[in-house]
């Protein structure tokens, strides 16, 4: 690999971790951010729902801007709003203005995201070999400092702006330095990118034989995708008051699950690519899939506190994988317009996001906190019957046929 890509991948790195950070000091404090603004319980799920509705309209736009505008550029401008957005947020003291931090925080992180993880499979690609866990790896470990961050935070009851600047101070320069390095590597030129951006508009809209063809490749990976979502917004919403209110733990103990889930979420991450380079992305989708479904099963039939911690780590192993190796899949199927396969894949982060937690809180509410966790249990355990889309080379719809290539399909139907 030449030091251009070595800077390009280490930079893109901490743009991921940026972003981890930037979206765990967000989430982490959002009692602090109701008390500042006066939110009432009434109106903060309306608050909550509108970052991940914004955040798909962002990608939806990334999408369209990625046939005129490289990624690398894309992401150099929406991590500094992101993080201006979060110093925002900290800063106000009315609900307008809450309203328009969270709403540019929004729309930047579906920019944000969607470029991040275009450059990072496109470099994926360049590289020939799977890197796309390690990136995730180190947003993980940024939610854990941004996480450790908040804690001090509150810990200390220093305000919100004046715990949110010091960071923004930090990451802000660094990331726009960073940015200078990032590597388009699919991309030769604003025009070959432009082109691509032009077939892959069509993905998704069902024209013909091939549009029916590209929806039924990518379908797959957007269910795993909102499958994956469900279940990470489950533990990230429900663990604390699952281990405190089912389970009888303390109210310090219940702070401790999240937390071994970003840890362990670290670790798989940061030996995963190993196992896709041995054993293959179906494999260790497999594998993922089938370990947070044990862990969803023993949170749900846990006696007690400490069982249940070994659920919520079992998740943190096994949930980890699914995302990373989505979006890599989706660069793949879609050689020749990775970019707005990605982009459109993007879309389905929020939708498992806005659905899971609602989902387990009413079936929690109606039924039972333990049958809840069943649910998320089986739609992570039905990624195995998708598991083939993430083959290197998926060639065969699994009926014996040939499929047609994805690069030719846009050649016969004016594009994808």
């Amino acid at each position: 690999m030449t030091d251009v890509l070595r800077r390009g991948r280490a930079s893109l790195a901490f743009s991921f971790f940026a972003q981890g950070a930037t979206f765990a000091l967000l989430v982490t404090r959002i009692p602090a951010i109701q008390d500042r603004y006066g939110v009432s319980d009434a109106l903060l799920p309306a608050f909550l729902a509108a970052v991940p509705i914004l955040a798909g309209v962002g990608s939806v736009t990334t999408e369209q801007l990625v046939r005129r505008i490289r990624p690398s550029r894309l992401l150099r401008w929406s991590q500094p709003v992101v993080l201006l957005a979060l110093l925002g947020v900290g800063s106000g003291d009315r609900l307008v203005e809450l309203a328009v931090a969270l709403g540019a925080f929004g729309l930047a992180v579906g920019a944000l995201d969607a470029s991040m993880n275009m450059l990072g499979v496109s470099l994926q690609r360049t590289y020939g070999r799977s890197i796309m866990l390690g990136f995730h790896a180190t947003y993980s470990l940024g939610g854990i400092v941004g996480a450790s961050l908040a804690w001090v935070g509150a810990h200390w009851h220093l305000s919100l702006f004046v715990s949110y600047l010091p960071v923004v101070l930090v990451l802000l320069p660094a990331a726009f330095v960073g940015s200078r390095w990032y590597v388009d590597a699919g991309a030769a030129s604003v025009p070959e990118a432009a082109a691509e951006g032009e077939a892959a508009a069509e993905v998704g809209k069902g024209q013909g034989q091939s549009g029916a063809l590209v929806f039924r490749l990518l379908l797959p990976l957007c269910l795993v995708m909102t499958f994956a979502y469900i279940g990470d917004s489950t533990v990230s919403n429900w663990s604390a008051k699952y281990l405190q209110d089912v389970l009888g733990s303390s109210e310090q103990l219940a702070t401790v699950p999240y937390n071994v889930y970003m840890v362990m979420t670290l670790v798989g991450r940061a030996v995963g690519d190993f196992g896709v380079r041995r054993f293959g992305a179906v494999a260790v989708v497999r594998l993922g899939a089938v370990v947070a479904a044990l862990g969803f099963a023993v949170v749900a039939v846990a006696p007690g506190a400490w069982v249940g911690m070994l659920g919520f780590t079992l998740l943190g192993l096994g949930l980890c994988v699914l995302v990373p190796q989505t979006f890599a899949a989706a660069g793949r199927l879609f050689p020749g317009a990775s970019d707005a396969a990605i982009a459109r894949l993007n879309i389905f982060n929020y939708v498992g996001f806005l659905i899971g937690s609602p989902l387990v809180g009413a079936l929690g509410d109606a039924w039972n906190y333990r049958g809840a966790m069943l649910v998320p249990m089986v739609l992570v355990l039905a990624t195995l019957g998708y598991a083939r889309s993430f083959a290197p080379e998926p060639d065969r719809y699994g009926d014996g046929h040939e499929r047609p290539r994805t690069a030719d399909v846009g050649r016969g139907s004016n594009g994808l």
